[in-house]
Formats: C-alpha cells, sequence, structure tokens
C-alpha cells in the first residue's frame, strides 16, 4: 500500500511506527510541518525502505517562517519531497494570511524547475493555492484532504493536479462527494496520520487499507485492481520527475 501523507515525528512513538511501516512494507511519505523537524528526522530516514521525508513549511507554523525559510532554501536539495505547505486561511491561520502568502510563493519559487513531488495544504484557501500553482506554472501536485468547493476541484483536476483521499473522507458525506467527483487516475492515499481518528483511535499508515476497500466499492472493483490503480497513479507523478 501507499501513504501519501503521514506526520510519522508527531506520533508518540514514532520509531515503533517506522519499525511497523517498514515490516509491512507501506510506502509512506513522511511530511514534515517545518524544516528544522525535517533535519532532525533526516538521519532516522536514512537507510530506510519504505520512509521518504519530505520538507514542509506549514501554513499553521507561520509564526516560525521567517527563519525557517532560510532551512527550506538550504534543505531543498536534499529531497525530492516537498510536504506539508501550501495555504490556511481558515480561523485557525488567517491572522497570519500574509506570512502564509509570502511563504508559500517562497516555496513554489525555491523549487522552480526542480523535479518534487509536492503534497500540499489549502485549507479555505483553495483558489488562490490554484492561481499561484499556475502563475508558477507548477503541476502536478497532490492536494492533500481537499475540503473546498467543486467548481475549484474541476478546475485543479483540469490542471492535471491529484489528490490524497484518508479514512475520515470515507466516513462522511462531504468527503463522499470529493471522492465521486475524481477521475480515477487523479485519485491517491493518505492517513494523515496522527490528525485523523476512527472509531476513537489515531489512524497509522496501515489504515489506508480503508481508503482502498472504499473505492473497490465505489469503482466495482476488487482491492488488488484499486491497488494496481492507486500504484499507476502514483508512479504517473514520480517516474517523470525521477524522484529519489
Amino acid at each position: 500500500m501507499i501513504d501519501t501523507h503521514c506526520h510519522i515525528d508527531l506520533y508518540p512513538d514514532p520509531s515503533k511506527l517506522t519499525l511497523s511501516i517498514e515490516r509491512d512494507k507501506i510506502l509512506t511519505i513522511l511530511v514534515t510541518n517545518l524544516p528544522s523537524s525535517f533535519n532532525k528526522a533526516f538521519p532516522h530516514v536514512q537507510g530506510l525502505h519504505f520512509i521518504r521525508l519530505g520538507l514542509g513549511l506549514h501554513p499553521l507554523s507561520a509564526q516560525h517562517h521567517v527563519v525557517e525559510k532560510r532551512l527550506f532554501e538550504k534543505y531543498a536539495v536534499r529531497t525530492s519531497y516537498i510536504g506539508e505547505v501550501g495555504l490556511d486561511f481558515s480561523k485557525a491561520g488567517i491572522s497570519y494570511k500574509d506570512i502564509q502568502l509570502e511563504s508559500f510563493k517562497f516555496v513554489i519559487k525555491c523549487i522552480r524547475n526542480k523535479p518534487k513531488f509536492i503534497t500540499l495544504h489549502s485549507r479555505r484557501a483553495e483558489s488562490i493555492v490554484l492561481d499561484i500553482l499556475e502563475e508558477e506554472k507548477r503541476s502536478p501536485v497532490v492536494f492533500h484532504w481537499y475540503s473546498g468547493p467543486l467548481k475549484v476541484l474541476d478546475r485543479a483536476v483540469s490542471l492535471g493536479h491529484y489528490f490524497s483521499i484518508n479514512p475520515a473522507m470515507v466516513k462522511n458525506s462531504a468527503g463522499k462527494r470529493i471522492i465521486e467527483r475524481l477521475p480515477k487516475d487523479r485519485i491517491l492515499p493518505e492517513s494523515d496520520g496522527p490528525f485523523v481518528k476512527i472509531e476513537k483511535r489515531v489512524v497509522v499508515p496501515q489504515d489506508v487499507l480503508l481508503v482502498y476497500k472504499y473505492l473497490a466499492v465505489l469503482w466495482n472493483k476488487t482491492v488488488e485492481e484499486v491497488s494496481q490503480i492507486i500504484r499507476e497513479n502514483f508512479y504517473k507523478i514520480i517516474d517523470p520527475l525521477r524522484v529519489k
């Protein structure tokens, strides 16, 4: 299985989770919220077969961006995975709107013309995120846990972008509407652990199986057939970029 968005470093016992990921052979993208967190995690993932480390500059950590942006530019050469980055204009992040905009534009320009797998956040700022991506001719990226308008979703699909789906989305009507709107060849799985819970339990990468099973029913496919579609979607992004 594949988990394109997991905050392994934010679990109570990241080492234990890492061992289970390696044991179960789940290709997992470890997203970070700040470059300093990326640097701390870097030595721990060297030599692992199934974990890829993402360099992040999370919008809800905007109060740290002035210092961390310099580190982002420094560490960008270490990885081909970028995340979590983006914009959050919800109540939780709107007070830092200007800093977020400056930081997100900085990130996209910093990796301009460089092959990267990008998983991003766009809560209450979906249209603006698309505007910036289109202006910089950055495609494709992966919209993680998309929750915006369907019209903007359609625009993102038309521009070549992908969407990662987590167990919380397959359990509520809003998430299902979004999933049903997406073409099969634009969907990827994610856990977004530890921020997603199912049955009062924090999800782990193994729980992306719930996404595979939901898609199997939706598409009238077997789980194995869904797995093949997911792998093809993932490597459509990875192979042309020669992501390491």
